[in-house]
């Protein structure tokens, strides 16, 4: 709240004067007092420690800058091995991919070639059992013919023939033997 007395003064239309001391006003004070405290601060070195700390944060940042980049650049390195790898690794894969589809396909090749060659040789025994049965048949056949041909011949000879159509009838199974 404002002094009662100079409201009524400055009411009144009294001029006051500033206070003074010494013959100068309160700015000059302040302006003196401004001057005494920086003289102070510079008697003390107080500027050349702010400068130092300031120096001493700056060596801190510009410090903490440089670690910065040199991680960035590690992670950057880093990152581009692990691109490369990662690279590789697709290379790789990929290869390992047609290898094995290059050995599949072998593998169906072979696969067929054998099933091929076991059905031949299948067959080939097949007709050898084939071949030998008919062959044993054809044998035995012949083995029954001749020994009925031998019976109804000798019953033949027995019946009908003489001591000198004998002769001439095993003559003539001796010459059918040679040629059959």
């Amino acid at each position: 709240m404002a002094n009662p007395l100079i409201i009524l003064s400055e009411a009144a239309g009294e001029a006051h004067a500033d206070p003074t001391a010494f013959g100068m006003d309160a700015t000059v004070w302040v302006s003196i007092a401004m001057l005494v405290f920086i003289g102070i601060l510079l008697w003390k070195g107080v500027p050349a420690m702010i400068a130092g700390m300031l120096d001493k944060r700056i060596a801190e940042i510009s410090k903490q800058l440089n670690e910065a980049e040199q991680l960035r650049l590690d992670a950057e390195s880093l990152k581009a091995e692990y691109e490369a790898k990662l690279a590789d690794a697709a290379k790789e894969a990929d290869e390992m991919r047609v290898r094995a589809d290059a050995e599949a396909e072998a593998l169906v090749t072979k696969a067929k070639a054998d099933a091929t060659a076991l059905i031949a040789r299948r067959k080939q025994m097949a007709e050898d059992r084939i071949a030998a049965a008919e062959a044993t048949a054809l044998a035995d056949v012949r083995s029954a013919a001749a020994k009925a041909a031998t019976e109804a011949a000798a019953k033949l000879i027995a019946e009908k023939h003489d001591a000198k159509a004998d002769k001439a009838l095993v003559d003539q199974a001796i010459a059918g033997v040679t040629k059959g």
